[in-house]
């Protein structure tokens, strides 16, 4: 069954925002630190930013500043709020649930599509 579902991608010029959502079944986002993951035509997939169960976050440096991973444990929900978009930013963004120890160790969604062009 499908166990994490995004929305929120879409086009965007550059220099506007955009946020993501990705609703996760409860068993999931109770136990599971949440993520995003972004994967760029010819290029592998990479961490953009990722949040634990207590809400400490990390971000990638050409992210930071600019993207906001946030989580709501009432709706089961991990947000990406993406500010200052650039071109460079176009990719598929992946919702990742990630635990060190329970298997699975990773659950996906199906990713979404954002573009950011003029």
């Amino acid at each position: 069954q499908v166990q994490l579902v995004e929305s929120g991608g879409g086009l965007v010029q550059p220099g506007g925002s955009l946020r993501l959502s990705c609703a996760a079944s409860s068993s999931i986002f109770s136990v599971y630190a949440m993520g995003w993951y972004r994967q760029a035509p010819g290029s592998q997939r990479e961490l953009v930013a990722g949040i634990t169960l207590l809400g400490n976050t990390n971000y990638a440096d050409s992210v930071k500043g600019r993207f906001t991973i946030s989580r709501d444990n009432a709706k089961n929900t991990v947000y990406l709020q993406m500010n200052s978009l650039k071109p460079e930013d176009t990719a598929v963004y992946y919702c990742n649930a990630n635990h060190p120890i329970i298997v699975p160790r990773n659950y996906w969604g199906q990713g979404t599509q954002v573009t950011v062009s003029s």
